[in-house]
């Protein structure tokens, strides 16, 4: 028996209204490596009773998460344009190491990793959608490594925390940064084990696909912050 997701389907994923899903309504999709088990599928394609529960709490906390990372780089960056425009003597900008602009291209690499593995989860090419989610925590990684080699860069060049408020605002920048990066990767973690094998149970794919739009929206808005935080530092001195 063939069965669709689309009647559950937030509106705007038009690519997935296109095509109805090929899953099957047996009972033994609902356990196993097929996903099915970790919903409580009945075997029949029907959301248990707490999915789209879990789908809603993941889209709340995601905002949620959104808005405490605005604040607190919304915060940060304005005290780093009060600092900048006072013309205070200690203030003495200096050029922004390579590895940054490696750290740049890195993490926009990153964000198109992850828009593949989405197309590849909705059209259930697991083993694609696989690769490209490795392929995106492998680059979130390589982000934290560079930014790592950025500071070890400064330090070598003499520019601390202390002394020059523009290389502290660059260190508090970049790390907080870092941070609300390594915690993306934890939840790109969660993304990839949940993805990790194929399922037949619709109401199981249905989670997948939303769980990485919700990781997805976090992941591309700290690499927006993060071009945000560059034009920042590179040109507002």
């Amino acid at each position: 028996m063939r069965t669709g997701i689309v009647e559950t389907l937030e509106p705007g994923s038009a690519e997935i209204k296109k095509r109805p899903s090929r899953l099957s309504g047996t009972g033994s999709s609902g356990s196993g490596r097929n996903g099915g088990g970790h919903n409580g599928g009945d075997g029949n394609n029907h959301p248990p009773e707490n999915s789209l529960d879990n789908s809603d709490k993941a889209k709340i906390v995601t905002w949620f998460l959104l808005l405490v990372v605005l604040m607190t780089f919304g915060g940060l960056v304005g005290a780093y344009v009060v600092v900048a425009t006072n013309g205070a003597l200690a203030w003495k900008p200096f050029s922004l190491p390579v590895q940054v602009w490696i750290s740049t291209l890195i993490i926009l690499a990153s964000s198109a990793a992850f828009e593949l593995s989405k197309k590849f989860l909705i059209r259930e090419q697991t083993g694609a959608t696989r690769k490209w989610l490795v392929a995106t925590a492998g680059l979130g990684f390589a982000f934290l490594v560079s930014q790592f080699l950025a500071w070890l860069a400064l330090v070598e060049r003499g520019l601390y925390m202390s002394g020059n408020p523009y290389a502290g605002f660059f260190y508090l920048l970049t790390a907080a940064h870092a941070i609300h990066v390594f915690g993306g990767l934890v939840a790109l973690g969660a993304v990839i084990t949940r993805t990790w094998y194929p399922t037949m149970n619709g109401a199981e794919l249905l989670y997948r696909i939303r769980l990485a739009r919700y990781v997805g929206w976090y992941w591309h808005f700290i690499g927006g912050i993060w071009i945000v935080l560059i034009a920042v530092l590179a040109f507002w001195k």
